[in-house]
């Protein structure tokens, strides 16, 4: 079978009003990248993962943002730790379906990094 990424929400050109993230480290993010002019998109694509005996998708990753200038998807993943091995399975698991796809994750000392890097240290890093 063919993985097909899967298109399900506006871009941040399209959307009426801005997106609902699902963490304050997205959105400091978010405000990171558009202090510095660069265009992205929140969670632009499912990618489906793993599927049932009838075809129906069961699992799938959605990369917080993507960066269309970039031709990247950027994860983060600031939250808990136990939630990190899961994460890095499904990465996993994206990088053999969709091996042209690129992907970058920020691990929370990653995220605190480059928030200390531009100034930003505190803000979203929870």
């Amino acid at each position: 079978m063919t993985a097909t990424p899967v298109e399900i929400r506006k871009t941040q050109d399209e959307a009426p009003s801005p997106p609902r993230f699902a963490h304050a480290s997205e959105q400091e993010f978010a405000r990171l990248l558009d202090f510095y002019g660069i265009r992205w998109e929140y969670e632009p694509r499912s990618f489906p993962l793993e599927w049932d005996a009838e075809g129906r998708v069961v699992e799938s990753f959605n990369p917080d943002f993507y960066l269309p200038d970039f031709d990247l998807y950027i994860e983060l993943t600031t939250l808990k730790q136990s939630l990190v091995t899961k994460k890095n399975r499904k990465v996993r698991r994206l990088r053999e379906l969709y091996p042209d796809v690129r992907l970058k994750i920020f691990y929370g000392r990653d995220y605190r990094s480059l928030l200390f890097k531009y100034g930003l240290a505190g803000a979203g890093a929870r």
